[in-house]
């Protein structure tokens, strides 16, 4: 007699069943959060309060703003952690309300910064000069100490130049290392539209860097 398939398959996941979710590493400090115990806060700082800065500094453009906005996420965060329902990350969550604070503070910032349209960027890498061969390979230079710290700055300045819903989008997944669903989940977008923005933009700072390289290189 033949064993059902899922036995013969040696698995016990039987046909047609999903997986669970993957547990959530920062359960336990959801945990602490909905007990109010001490030090959850300060936990919960610890753990996010560099990397939404990152976000933060990024979407506003000015440090005083940023900090606010930080200041503003966790404690949202840790005030409504009741309505936090486990469907997506934790850290989605914490993203998504430290996005929505920062777009909020850009919006009635008085003097908002000047940003650039694609049309914009298309132009000003056009006008760069000639485009640099694919072919060329810059990984030699990329590892020079002496043009590190160069390249740093002029990565940086390039971020800066981005759209910034662009700019968001490619932060989170590029440094923070998010996914393109839980991107999509954090900034209530499509992932269509999330691996678009993240192409573009590595496409745009490769440009950038091409062009700084190719002048170096002169």
């Amino acid at each position: 007699m033949m064993p059902p398939a899922h036995e013969a398959s040696g698995t016990d996941e039987a046909p047609g069943i999903r997986r669970p979710r993957a547990a959530d590493p920062d359960a336990g400090l959801v945990e602490r959060l909905r007990h109010h115990d001490d030090g959850g806060a300060e936990a919960l700082v610890a753990r996010y309060g560099n990397r939404v800065y990152r976000l933060a500094i990024r979407i506003t453009g000015n440090e005083a703003d940023a900090e606010e906005v930080v200041q503003d996420a966790l404690w949202a965060a840790a005030r409504k952690i009741d309505t936090f329902r486990g469907t997506a990350a934790f850290g989605s969550w914490i993203y998504r309300i430290t996005a929505n604070a920062a777009y909020q503070k850009r919006r009635t910032r008085r003097h908002e910064r000047s940003e650039t349209s694609w049309d914009g960027l298309t132009l000003s890498l056009d006008e760069a000069g000639p485009p640099i061969e694919p072919s060329v390979d810059w990984s030699p230079r990329l590892a020079d100490p002496a043009l590190q710290a160069e390249l740093q700055s002029v990565l940086r300045g390039a971020i800066d130049q981005l759209p910034g819903e662009h700019r968001a989008t490619f932060l989170l997944h590029d440094v923070e290392g998010l996914s393109n669903p839980e991107i999509a989940e954090t900034l209530r977008i499509k992932p269509a539209t999330v691996k678009s923005r993240v192409h573009r933009a590595r496409l745009f700072l490769r440009g950038r860097l091409s062009v700084y390289l190719g002048g170096a290189a002169a």
